[in-house]
């Protein structure tokens, strides 16, 4: 008989947040070998509900196989911190009415989001169910918070500390997603004795997910579509949030306006994007593209549209999280342009797989000397760093990470 696994998991398909999508990956994988029941929210990463989604406060489907318990929430305003906080504690308070609903599982699974409360959700769900407990640190809490100064209350933060060392003591196994996140977890249990935990990579599906020629007629279209024809593309895919410093890299970029013979291209959605796109148009940066969100069907061909790539986090942000679009960029085999902190994951990956160059978060003007660099340069680079998919399939494809926390998850 397979043992029986309660996941918690805010996004959870059909979103196209990058979390949602791997995490659904993960558990149509751990489905294989045991019987999986997935909490998350109702769909609400575009901020918008379906009319389908208003009337009850749980929904009890069906997904390949599993059970997915959607819990409801308020439609949320990004920009506000108020909406935010309402969003998250609704959704919070009602994970944890439904899970006294579930009965007793062998195994649960929580993920580090919303900050704090995911944590202390599976501790709760640990002691409602009696199952042993996974915590995933997809990001660090309150060291995000503090690294880009969204809450500045020293009680509030100290209080989200020992919340969230409580949560990583109560867990069985605690997971992060880089060897610089693992430095920090050691960090934080200085003096103590640190909570058993594993490295485990994210990822993207690299079947999926692969490189295709430029005449492909696809990401010919793509390129028609968002005038991006003959440019020399330099895009940026996934979160265009508020950990990733845009707001001072689109500045750099505002020093190439009248080259138009590239294009800067954001695809995707988040907090910082209304800013960005204002500041672009008041500015004259017509080179400077904003693109939708891709669904995961069509990003194999918006992905394979640029020519380099951006990976980026601000500085303060290592050890905290690992930018999860750097998987996607090295399965099709695309060049990287990476500002980031030295000795963070993605940075140990782009050296190590020698698939870009690196500039030091905030240290813009290296970023924009490397730019030009990159620009004047161009044909070159891509030739000489188109090497990002042999490292992926050595290691780090899809497989490979979900056969790891089904061996971590069967030995607690």
């Amino acid at each position: 008989m397979k043992k029986k696994l309660l996941m918690y998991t805010n996004y959870f398909y059909p979103e196209v947040a990058t979390t949602g999508q791997i995490l659904t990956e993960l558990a149509e994988g751990l489905a294989k070998s045991f019987d999986v029941t997935v909490v998350c929210e109702i769909p609400s990463y575009a901020q918008e509900i379906e009319e389908r989604y208003k009337t009850q406060k749980y929904y009890f489907e069906e997904y390949k196989g599993m059970k997915v318990v959607r819990v409801s929430v308020p439609e949320v305003d990004k920009k506000s911190k108020i909406s935010r906080v309402k969003y998250i504690l609704k959704y919070f308070l009602n994970c944890i009415l439904v899970t006294r609903k579930l009965g007793k599982f062998d195994l649960v699974f929580t993920v580090s989001q919303p900050p704090i409360l995911g944590g202390i959700l599976g501790t709760i769900g640990k002691w409602f169910t009696g199952g042993k407990l996974m915590y995933q640190q997809m990001d660090f809490n309150p060291e995000q918070t503090i690294a880009v100064n969204y809450a500045g209350n020293k009680l509030v933060l100290k209080a989200m500390m020992w919340f969230d060392k409580r949560s990583c003591r109560k867990s069985d196994v605690v997971v992060v997603l880089g060897r610089d996140m693992q430095e920090t977890l050691e960090r934080r249990f200085k003096g103590e004795k640190c909570p058993k935990n594993v490295v485990i990579n994210n990822w993207i599906d690299e079947q999926l997910i692969h490189p295709l020629p430029a005449s492909d007629e696809r990401v010919m279209a793509f390129r028609k579509e968002y005038g991006l024809d003959d440019k020399f593309v330099i895009m940026t895919s996934g979160n265009i949030g508020l950990y990733y410093d845009f707001e001072n890299i689109l500045k750099i970029m505002e020093k190439f306006k009248d080259d138009d013979s590239v294009r800067f291209a954001f695809v995707g959605d988040g907090g910082v994007k209304a800013d960005l796109m204002e500041y672009a148009e008041t500015h004259g940066q017509k080179n400077v593209v904003f693109i939708p969100f891709q669904k995961k069907e069509d990003l194999v061909y918006s992905l394979n549209a640029a020519d380099v790539h951006i990976v980026t986090n601000a500085k303060g942000v290592k050890g905290v999280s690992v930018p999860s679009k750097i998987y996607g960029i090295l399965a099709v085999n695309k060049p990287i342009w990476g500002i980031l902190e030295e000795g963070s994951e993605a940075w140990r990956i782009i050296e190590e797989s020698k698939c870009g160059v690196l500039v030091h978060a905030a240290d813009y003007d290296a970023m924009e000397q490397s730019l030009r660099d990159i620009i004047k340069q161009k044909d070159e680079f891509v030739r000489k760093h188109s090497t990002g998919r042999e490292f992926l399939l050595n290691g780090m494809t899809k497989d490979h990470c979900i056969e790891a926390y089904r061996k971590t998850l069967d030995e607690l």
